[in-house]
């Protein structure tokens, strides 16, 4: 789903503000040729991305809903808090993925030394009784 597409000349800046949380992808396309960059054409691309309450104009907040410097305080601070407890719960899904990464890991790790266990007491066996087979063929036991 494309959220935004324009078009701009050598130079433009534009300002979007998504209200769908997830992830997002932001792709650029230079309409010159290949020719025109390789012969000396420098192609500057700066991107500002700002996220999470720091992307708020307050002041514009405040004239549109004509908020008092302690109720434009207020919102600012609950936008903190939001923001604080979406990286929390961020970093709590990050934890937990971590935590059943490691438990796979080293359940992988325990079902690999139980593998390399029994195929060792395997090949002493075998070994064990080629010896016996052998000695016996010699006759020196």
């Amino acid at each position: 789903q494309v959220s935004l597409s324009r078009q701009y000349g050598s130079e433009g800046r534009f300002t979007f503000t998504s209200h769908t949380p997830g992830e997002h992808q932001i792709c650029l396309h230079s309409n010159s040729t290949r020719m025109a960059l390789f012969a000396g054409g420098k192609l500057r691309v700066h991107l500002d991305i700002q996220v999470g309450e720091h992307t708020n104009n307050y002041p514009e907040i405040a004239a549109k809903d004509k908020l008092t410097e302690l109720q434009l305080r207020a919102r600012q601070l609950l936008d903190q808090v939001e923001q604080i407890q979406k990286e929390q719960n961020y970093q709590r899904y990050r934890e937990e993925r971590f935590r059943m990464t490691s438990e796979s890991t080293n359940q992988r790790v325990l079902w690999w030394s139980i593998a390399q266990t029994i195929i060792l007491i395997l090949t002493g066996i075998w070994q064990m009784r080629h010896l016996k087979s052998f000695f016996e063929a010699k006759k020196l036991v």
